[in-house]
């Protein structure tokens, strides 16, 4: 039997990737249905080539400083329309910009966005492995922090307290919203028309304990909202406990979530009561590292 986190992390089926006419034919309709096979494959990789070709584009600007549409044609080995083409759609998504007249582009702001995005989350990453290695000592469970993407969460950092006894690595890792304390707490704070729409989406049973009926589950987010914080019990793997509190950035905003993890008969109901003003405290003092002052 495949891991809690194996299916999460599975590589899409054969069947989640096929198109229209992709990979099914039906007696009488070959020649048609292989024909647009090819027509697919032809047009996917004539994107990927302009999204490489792209790429190149912002690569030799970083390198040269500017350059011109002959000059980047001459780079990349291409036609000056094709450069042109490129030159175009990235300017008109802000990463690339013309320096007045003189048909000289160099890298535009919107690399600075895109770049500013990535340096948060290493912030906070960085940011949260002091707060973990702090809470980690007091718990002496495991300590992580997570945050959302694209409706599940991504653990960017982990701190092994004294009394754990687990060797898995959590970075990196995709887990359920749903089904995870760090999860519930970013799900309860995701925008109303964000959280209905995989509110929407079927719930995964990982376990005989995983919540998976809206109304419960619905209960529970309220609740998170009401008490700072959450706790699963065995929803993702039996025998494993956890409970979580929201981390805010400088506007108030909820970025990610701190959780303590460990064995159920270690991290019982009476312990997580316990010990969850100690983890709220924790995300109190990360949200201020991040800049967030309060209400």
């Amino acid at each position: 039997m495949r891991s809690a986190i194996e299916l999460v992390n599975r590589p899409l089926g054969l069947s989640e990737q096929a198109g229209p006419g992709g990979y099914r034919c039906a007696m009488g309709d070959d020649a048609t249905v292989i024909g647009r096979g090819r027509e697919s494959a032809r047009t996917g990789g004539n994107v990927v080539q302009s999204v490489d070709r792209a790429i190149s584009v912002l690569e030799l600007l970083a390198k040269n400083g500017e350059s011109g549409i002959t000059e980047i044609a001459g780079e990349l080995g291409v036609h000056k329309s094709t450069a042109s083409r490129l030159l175009t759609v990235l300017e008109q998504r802000g990463l690339v910009e013309q320096l007045g007249q003189r048909g000289k582009y160099v890298i535009g702001f919107g690399i600075v966005r895109l770049a500013g995005a990535a340096t948060g989350r290493m912030d906070l990453a960085q940011l949260g492995q002091t707060v973990c290695q702090s809470l980690a000592e007091q718990l002496g469970e495991t300590v992580n922090v997570a945050v959302p993407d694209s409706g599940v969460a991504i653990n960017i950092s982990q701190v092994r307290g004294a009394a754990s006894v687990t060797t898995h690595n959590w970075v990196g890792q995709r887990t359920p919203l749903h089904a995870t304390s760090s999860g519930k707490v970013l799900l309860a704070h995701l925008p109303d028309r964000q959280r209905e729409e995989l509110l929407r989406e079927e719930l995964e049973s990982y376990t005989p304990r995983t919540v998976t009926d809206i109304a419960d589950l619905r209960t529970e987010l309220d609740q998170v909202l009401r008490d700072g914080y959450t706790a699963c019990f065995e929803e993702l793997e039996l025998g494993l406990n956890a409970l979580a509190a929201p981390v805010r950035g400088a506007d108030g905003v909820v970025l990610a979530a701190i959780s303590a993890s460990g064995p159920s008969y270690r991290l019982s109901r009476r312990r997580i009561r316990q010990v969850a003003p100690q983890l709220i405290a924790a995300a109190e003092e990360l949200s201020g590292r991040l800049g967030y002052l309060g209400d």
